[in-house]
Parts: C-alpha cells; structure tokens; sequence
C-alpha cells in the first residue's frame, strides 16, 4: 500500500503514519507546520517531511489512498489534486475502519471516561499476552505508540463524537461500526459543534445504531441520560450489559475493588474510575479474559497520562494534576478526591480552556461543581479567549456561572499565581484541572517547592 497523510503532523495523524510505515506500508506524508514529539517521531521513523508545507506534486495516481487529518482545510492544495485524480480519500476513522474489517472491533464512547477506560482494556490484554491493535487518546505506560495497527483479531478505539475531517463532519465513532461498545455516559460538551443538547445525545443514539448485529453493548446505568437513550433505542439482536460502581472500600487513603468475589487493590480511585474498571472487565470478560486475569492485571494499572496524575507528594500535601474540563468531568474529579482524602482540606484549581468552557451562554452548566472544595479558583487566559477568537469574559458571568461565593476568579498567569502563593498547603490536597497550561504555569515545579516546604 502506498498512502499519503495530509496533516502528519497531528498528535493521532503521525502516530498512525508510523504504525502504517511500521506495518510495512510505503509512507508519505505533509503539514505545514510539526511541532515536538511528532516531528522527532517521525524523523526516528524516516518519514519526516523533507520541508514544510503543502505539495500537490506528492499526490498522483501511484498513490493507494489519501489520509486526511483534522487540521487540513477544505481548500487545501493536496486534497484538490487527490479528488481531481479521484484516489481514495479517508479520515482518520474510516481510514482505521478499514483496516480492521477482519477484526473484533471494541469501541469506547462517551463523555467522560473512555481515555481511562480503553487504557484500562489495553492494560489487562497485554498483561493477559493477547494481540491487539489500538487506538488511544493520551499516553500510556508500556505502550510506545498511541496507534497500532497490525493483522491481530482485535482492535481496541477511543471513539470521540468530534467531527472526523473538515470533509466528514459526522463524530468519527460512526465510522467504527464496533461488536463491542462502551458507553460510559452522556454530558453536553462541545457546544461550538453541537449546538443543542438534543444534538449531542443523537450522535450517541446513532452510535448505538451502528453496532454489529450480535453485539454486545455496555453502558452505565447510572446516567439517567444514558439509561434513557438505551431504553428508547432497544435492539432485539444485541446483548445488553449495564454497570455501576462496582462493591469496594476505601481504607487509609487506598482503594480495593470486588471482582466476582476476589478483593483487589487499585492505585486509581474515584467511582468514576471503578465504574470504568467495571465497563473494563465486561469488554475483557467477552474477550475470554478471565476474573483472575483481570484482577492481577487492573491492580498494576496506574492510569493514562493527565487522568488524576500524581504530581507531587510529601506526608502532609498530595499535588495532582487531571484532564477535566467539561463540568460532568470536574465533578466526577472533585467528588473522587474528596471521597479519597476524606481528612485532608482540598484546594483546587480549575482553567477554563475550550470553546465550550470559554462561552457565557454555557457557563451555567458549571453550577457548583467547584463545591466539594475547602478553596478554589477559576482561571481563564485573555491569550485562550483570542485565539479562538471569543468575545470578552468578565469575571463576573463566571462567578455567577459557578454559583459560588467562596470562588476566586483568575484571569492573569501572575493573578493566580499569587493566590496560589496565598495558600496554606499542610494536610492538603492540590488538585489541577485542565486541558491547557495555564499561560505556561510551570505546575511540576511549583509542586516541588509546595512539597519540599511543607515536608
């Protein structure tokens, strides 16, 4: 196969060019711009793009298929040529799709949760020494790459509802059509694509449509939204498989999970990483894995990257760092802290980041998710804001958005960084919540002196 990627250079798009180089695949590939890890990945791999920028001359009928990334523009020059010589044009899903015909496809959906989940699936597989292929969203401890794609009869997806390509608005899990399918829930996000809530739950409801028949679907019972989609799109050809938060303890800030009858300690916490470990095991309960397996596999799992990250940690003060952002995410987070340290003060910290996050109209969906802690702050960036070309955002929507007296609004790097300074940090739990960076705030760093100074 000889395939040609426009935008390589994406976080996802150049770890699938290198699976498909590594499969034995003639690779090309463009972008006009590869930032760091993708461009020293793909130059380690020997398809680094000679120079940047678009090429038409690169596409041409000797080319098998055209992979288009996220970041390419309708207008873009590659993809013109490769429509006017009529080569087949795939995005990243369909593209994933279509080389897993042959195989058990396992796909993870939902609002939250479906990062942790598959890496929790991939996690007790390779321990078990079964042979898949994957795709996943954040890094992973034993595993090199965020894509694989071999011969093996299996293949475990992170499917998101984001559109596949800038040619194929549909979510891009539509287009993998799965035997097994997790769903770990439903909360409104991305409003900037789904304008309505109403819009974003039928992305799911056609998802389930898109089972195989004889599949199998496993979803949480405990979303009323979910259960309620489940309810109305019943399918007399699949297997049905609700989960909840599985029995378990917490005993001295350590948490034991009960699997078919055996006891087994867990280095994540929260019921929203127990019913992820639950979805987890009815995926690889299908997939022949057995309770034992499992058990001596979920126990060694410390999570994927940025999901409750441990940062930092002394005696007295415990840093982390979390992905979470949408509402149902931070509150899933802040309860799971909270329930962990049930002693300890928490202190939290949340950046207001993505166009969602960022919109007035949807800042009441964030109603006192900020509760659980003993002392918060909200931080939104005037650089995030221009970027994505929003309107101002005045402190005041975001206080009365968070429905919060007790809350500190941030919108200056050195605003909350003095309040962080402020703070006192003994027998406390510092939590980060993002998917930026807070304007550069160097967290690992100020973790450290946090921890040296309150040893």
């Amino acid at each position: 196969m000889n395939i040609h990627l426009i935008s390589i250079g994406g976080s996802v798009m150049h770890q699938l060019a290198i699976a498909l180089k590594r499969k034995g695949y003639q690779i090309s590939g463009s972008d006009d711009e590869i930032f760091e890890p993708a461009r020293t990945n793909l130059e380690k791999e020997g398809i680094l793009p000679a120079v940047i920028g678009w090429n038409p001359e690169k596409i041409s009928t000797e080319l098998d298929a055209v992979i288009l990334g996220m970041h390419a523009k309708a207008d873009n020059p590659e993809l013109l040529k490769a429509k006017e010589l009529n080569i087949p044009i795939y995005s990243f899903p369909e593209y994933i799709y279509k080389e897993s015909l042959n195989k058990t496809r396992i796909v993870v959906g939902g609002s939250h949760g479906k990062t942790t989940t598959t890496s929790m699936i991939m996690h007790v597989l390779k321990h078990a020494g079964k042979d898949f292929d994957y795709l996943v969203g954040a890094r992973l401890e034993g595993f090199d790459q965020s894509v694989k794609v071999t011969d093996a009869a299996y293949i475990v997806c992170e499917g998101d509802e984001y559109p596949a390509s800038i040619v194929e608005k549909r979510p891009k899990f539509h287009f993998l059509f799965p035997h097994i399918a997790v769903l770990t829930g439903i909360a409104w996000d991305h409003i900037n694509i789904f304008p309505t809530f109403e819009n974003y739950v039928a992305q799911f409801q056609i998802l389930i449509g898109k089972i195989k028949s004889g599949g199998h679907l496993i979803y949480n019972e405990t979303d009323d939204v979910l259960n309620d989609l489940v309810k109305k799109t019943r399918r007399d050809d699949l297997y049905y498989h609700p989960y909840s938060v599985p029995p378990h303890t917490i005993t001295a800030g350590k948490t034991t999970m009960s699997i078919e009858g055996a006891e087994v300690p867990l280095k994540v916490f929260g019921n929203h990483n127990l019913m992820n470990a639950q979805a987890a095991w009815l995926v690889c309960k299908q997939l022949t894995i057995s309770a034992t397996q499992f058990g001596n596999a979920i126990r060694s799992f410390t999570g994927a990257a940025k999901r409750l990250e441990l940062v930092a940690q002394n005696d007295s003060t415990i840093i982390y760092k979390d992905f979470a952002h949408a509402p149902s995410k931070v509150k899933a987070t802040m309860e799971a802290v909270k329930a962990q340290f049930p002693g300890k003060k928490l202190v939290a910290v949340l950046e207001l980041h993505t166009y969602s996050s960022l919109n007035e109209t949807f800042m009441q969906e964030y109603k006192d998710v900020m509760a659980p802690a003993d002392e918060a702050a909200v931080f939104f960036s005037k650089h995030a804001l221009e970027l994505k070309r929003l309107p101002e955002l005045k402190k005041e929507v975001v206080q009365q958005g968070f429905h919060s007296s007790n809350l500190t609004i941030c919108n200056t790097k050195e605003e909350l960084e003095k309040w962080l300074n402020d703070q006192k940090f003994a027998n406390t739990v510092l939590l980060f919540m993002s998917s930026g960076n807070y304007d550069g705030l160097n967290i690992e760093s100020f973790a450290k002196t946090i921890t040296q100074n309150n040893a």
